[in-house]
């Protein structure tokens, strides 16, 4: 497994005329670094869900909180996503990861998920998520901890667009990517860290 980094920064602040500093903990750790290859008949073939890439056992961080919500708070922090496209056919056919968290302990729905976002060729996408803001996150009893993310490959149509299921599914496979999740605690910004390749 790559390597996996647990990071801290130590944030000063200073308040009134006499210089006391303070000291708040901001901290951010790698979820999970995965690169592979995604075939049609990968996604085929995938169990129990098609168009899934299940990320668990030691392609997760071991050393991920088993409470996301104290003494660390990243349940109401933010999610730094970043997307290397390595390979993708030619074409320019809009796709998507869709990222869904899935608990220990759910309630609801059971999971929720966040995304890429839309990209139509090879290259690096980054974004930052707010974790109170995608699609069932309150769906997760976050203080349980999370077992597995599972990734899910699909066109630009919204919550069914399943690139297996695509007549034109030459357009999407087969595609190579590195997918990293870097979890940042409340009140952080992310902050740029080296993971190995």
């Amino acid at each position: 497994m790559k390597t996996l980094l647990l990071i801290s920064c130590i944030v000063a602040a200073a308040s009134g005329v006499i210089s006391a500093p303070t000291t708040a903990l901001a901290e951010q750790f790698v979820l999970f670094d995965v690169t592979f290859t995604y075939t049609k008949e990968d996604a085929d073939n995938s169990k129990p869900s098609k168009s899934h890439y299940y990320v668990k056992g030691d392609k997760l961080n071991p050393n991920r909180p088993k409470d996301w919500t104290t003494p660390i708070d990243y349940r109401n922090g933010t999610v730094h996503i970043r997307l290397e496209v390595l390979e993708k056919p030619p074409g320019g056919a809009p796709t998507t990861w869709t990222l869904c968290y899935i608990p220990n302990k759910g309630q609801k729905n059971g999971y929720g998920c966040t995304g890429t976002g839309i990209y139509r060729e090879k290259g690096v996408y980054e974004r930052d998520v707010p974790m109170t803001s995608f699609w069932e996150n309150d769906s997760i009893i976050w203080s349980e901890g999370i077992k597995q993310t599972d990734l899910v490959i699909k066109d630009d149509s919204g919550g069914g667009g399943h690139a297996h299921k695509r007549t034109d599914h030459e357009k999407f496979f087969p595609t190579k990517v590195r997918l990293t999740m870097v979890q940042v605690s409340a009140g952080a910004k992310y902050e740029a860290i080296e993971v190995s390749k």
